[in-house]
């Protein structure tokens, strides 16, 4: 329970930050160009305000919602998600949306998509000059890297070291790896001091390399237990700091990511298991390697989880060589851009795969964003997410859909190049059609959250 509510005091807290700078965009371009805002709420708010306040001498109405899916200003003489028509019936005021000018309009609608850009980059500059880059070089991954079968036909093989990809060179082990491997036709590796050229076909579906278990490449891991859990099956059976298990259930492996193959493996079978059977399940023969050099074969009772009760040691921390790259400030803002420009690019070009049926059923909701953020407080962590969702929606909201940002701009723009305003009655019914297909789409992330905790 407390690790949901971490998680979801962060989800609220970006979310509220993110749609009050966003709204806000809205509303000062709106103030700018002299338009009148009604209303502006944190939150949507069906059928009623919890709280809500109007300033003295104010046109504009503030209050808070309570149905956390958003946030809107309401601007006079604009169709908008409230879909208020009445208004659009009376005279024409020189304080409404409808009298200003194409260009003013236009502002005033991309006003939230700026901010949340500008945000971003903002966001990532900061962090960079607040806590710098601390990761692992490429070439400090000295165990190498563990491959899946798939990527071992193509030619890598456990232990590898990526050095370059297409002849870029390969920093850090991030999203970007697959990414660039998915598109690669060549890749350089460091195999046993050798450098081995491998050819790639240019085309693998990055989705399928990332959630197949094994993923298409990952940080190899020795299975060498750094602690063992007081009262556990392991502890039991003997099993102490500093040995590596080489076989599990007469499973041969060296390292964890082969040990969560086995596990779930056996956790499939359990799930099919009746009760002799889970109880004869229960009972599994480790082998392990002890620091002094002796090897030994343990019996033991696993406990009613199935959990093994060992931590193993992070080659992160204990192995594998960290650098930091400090910024300063002057550092940090171009830092910061070319970075978010990157994230931006590569969050573009993954969209061709929510095309796919796999695609689609990644399609998540706030159960999806709030499994991002991570189950302790951690600052730079959720600046970094918030950085993210904020060029995320920005993007999102500049698509020419109606009912979105974009599909103002995209109606705004054919305005100013035919010089023909669209009807208000046409509005009305683009608005609707918009307002459909994101219902219809929040309703699939929606479900595909609540697939996804109960399968």
């Amino acid at each position: 329970m407390e690790l949901f509510l971490i998680r979801a005091l962060q989800l609220i807290l970006c979310f509220a930050l993110l749609i009050l700078l966003h709204e806000g965009g809205h509303f000062l371009f709106a103030k700018l160009f002299k338009v009148r805002v009604e209303k502006f709420c944190l939150f949507f708010d069906p059928w009623f305000t919890p709280f809500k306040f109007k300033p003295k001498n104010s046109d504009t109405t503030y209050g808070i919602g309570w149905l956390p899916l958003g946030g809107y200003v309401k601007i006079a003489g604009m169709i908008d998600e409230s879909m208020d028509t009445e208004q659009l019936k009376q005279p024409e005021q020189p304080w409404e949306f409808r009298a200003k000018p194409a260009w003013q309009r236009l502002f005033i609608m991309i006003g939230g998509v700026l901010v949340n850009f500008v945000l971003a980059f903002v966001i990532y500059a900061a962090v960079l000059f607040t806590w710098g880059e601390t990761y692992v070089p490429m070439k400090n991954y000295t165990h190498g890297l563990k491959f899946s079968t798939e990527a071992q036909e193509l030619g890598f093989r456990d232990g590898d070291i990526l050095l370059a990809i297409d002849a870029k060179q390969c920093e850090k082990f991030d999203g970007n790896v697959f990414r660039d491997l998915s598109e690669a036709h060549s890749a350089t590796v460091l195999r046993k001091g050798q450098e081995v050229s491998l050819s790639l076909p240019g085309n693998l579906n990055m989705l399928d390399m990332i959630k197949n278990e094994p993923r298409f490449v990952d940080i190899l891991l020795p299975s060498v237990v750094d602690s063992v859990v007081p009262g556990t099956a392991a502890a039991k059976a003997g099993i102490r700091p500093g040995d590596q298990i080489t076989a599990f259930n007469g499973t041969a492996l060296t390292t964890v990511n082969e040990f969560n193959i086995v596990r779930g493996t056996m956790d499939d079978v359990l799930a099919c298991a009746s009760a002799a059977d889970s109880a004869r399940l229960r009972q599994a023969t480790v082998c392990i390697s002890r620091a002094a050099g002796q090897t030994d074969t343990l019996s033991l009772h696993l406990d009613a989880d199935y959990k093994l009760g060992v931590v193993w040691r992070n080659p992160l921390q204990k192995e594998y060589k960290t650098v930091t790259r400090e910024y300063g400030l002057l550092e940090s803002i171009p830092a910061g851009i070319s970075h978010g420009w990157n994230v931006l690019s590569g969050y573009v070009a993954d969209l061709k795969y929510l095309f796919t049926a796999d695609g689609a059923k990644s399609v998540g909701s706030f159960g999806a964003i709030g499994s991002l953020f991570p189950a302790t407080w951690d600052w730079c962590r959720f600046w970094e997410l918030t950085a993210f969702i904020s060029l995320m929606l920005a993007f999102m909201n500049i698509l020419p859909i109606p009912a979105l940002d974009g599909g103002h701009v995209f109606f705004l723009l054919i305005e100013v190049i035919t010089r023909r305003k669209p009807s208000d009655k046409f509005m009305e019914r683009a608005q609707m059609v918009g307002m459909t297909l994101l219902l219809l789409l929040m309703a699939l992330a929606i479900f595909n959250d609540f697939r996804n905790f109960l399968f």
